[in-house]
């Protein structure tokens, strides 16, 4: 198992139908047996962004060397 449950992870690429870019951190909430990660994406104000199903392709660990910083969502249409 490459993730761990509640593990912080950073999404790798943009979901613009919910409002997610790449770099944007997630928390992972389920990891499945078949390689599938339920992560949540939270604002600032810890109302959640999104919850989704990805692959392991689809985030990847945090790096030493990452910065954590904040955006402004643009609206979601």
């Amino acid at each position: 198992m490459r993730f761990a449950k509640l593990e912080c992870v950073v999404l790798a690429h943009d979901v613009p139908e919910h409002g997610l870019q790449a770099g944007d951190l997630g928390a992972v909430v389920e990891v499945y047996p078949q390689g599938g990660l339920e992560v949540e994406f939270i604002r600032a104000s810890g109302a959640t962004q999104a919850l989704l199903t990805l692959s392991e392709q689809d985030v990847r660990k945090i790096d030493p060397r990452d910065l954590m910083a904040t955006r402004r969502l643009a609206e979601v249409k």
